[in-house]
């Protein structure tokens, strides 16, 4: 998918913003953002392709939209379980439930048997915005800024997986002193395969297309608090593991 001309400022910007860690505002510098879909998957592809390796997808349904969100997480974000990553003022925190891709798919769709292919594992999303300003919250500029993604921190995998989905789950969260999650939690949707689904059908070639080693997440349990620098944040959801990263 090639960057239309007129986008070429906002995506430039994004990448530096990238880099610096600096955000910026695009209605102050004047520049064309995304005015759909299409175009906000363009400045995906863009930006992805300048930072290299692609660890990941999110994806998520929108009530009332027929196509979903989708955005690819750079390997280049991704934390090892247990690291710890650099907060310039605060960052989102969101405990999901993520399947690794094991091998090349068939074909569109999710692939039967489901645990042949994938393997779940808790992970946390690191949610950020490369954008400020007027605007810069609005559905179509947050899709084009990789739907906020700015990292992914990945759990041990479920090894003995038989396929089952998950819907409703226990989980518990804490973030430094806050319990932020401890009890019943519901991804979003009703089921994590659903959600899996949804990106199976849909992705296609975006930003190379689902490859294996790949991990795709489904939403979070949690909601999306944020948190300073020197944040312990731990998660665990029950019967499938434990995951956690430090903020720095």
């Amino acid at each position: 998918m090639s960057i239309p001309t007129h986008l070429s400022d906002f995506v430039a910007a994004v990448q530096r913003a990238h880099e610096t860690g600096v955000r910026f505002a695009p209605t102050a510098r004047g520049m064309t953002v995304p005015a759909n879909r299409d175009e906000c998957l363009a400045v995906q592809a863009a930006v992805a392709g300048a930072r290299g390796a692609v660890a990941g997808f999110k994806v998520a349904a929108r009530a009332g939209q027929v196509a979903p969100v989708v955005a690819p997480i750079a390997a280049a974000d991704v934390v090892a379980k247990g690291g710890s990553v650099a907060v310039t003022d605060l960052l989102g925190i969101e405990l999901e439930i993520g399947f690794e891709l094991l091998k090349p798919l068939p074909g569109p769709g999710l692939p039967e048997p489901v645990a042949e292919y994938f393997r779940p594992r808790p992970v946390i999303e690191l949610v950020d915005t490369r954008l400020e300003g007027e605007g810069a919250d609005t559905p179509l500029l947050k899709l084009a800024d990789m739907q906020i993604n700015a990292g992914l921190v990945s759990g041990t995998a479920l090894e003995s997986w038989d396929g089952s989905d998950f819907g409703a789950v226990e989980a518990r969260l804490v973030a430094g002193g806050t319990m932020v999650l401890d009890g019943a939690a519901c991804v979003p949707g009703g089921s994590a395969l659903a959600n899996l689904r949804l990106l199976c059908e849909v992705l296609g070639d975006h930003c190379g297309g689902l490859q294996p080693g790949q991990v795709v997440i489904t939403g979070s349990l949690c909601g999306l608090p944020y948190f300073p620098a020197g944040t312990e944040v731990s998660g665990e959801i029950a019967g499938l593991g434990t995951v956690a990263v430090s903020l720095v």
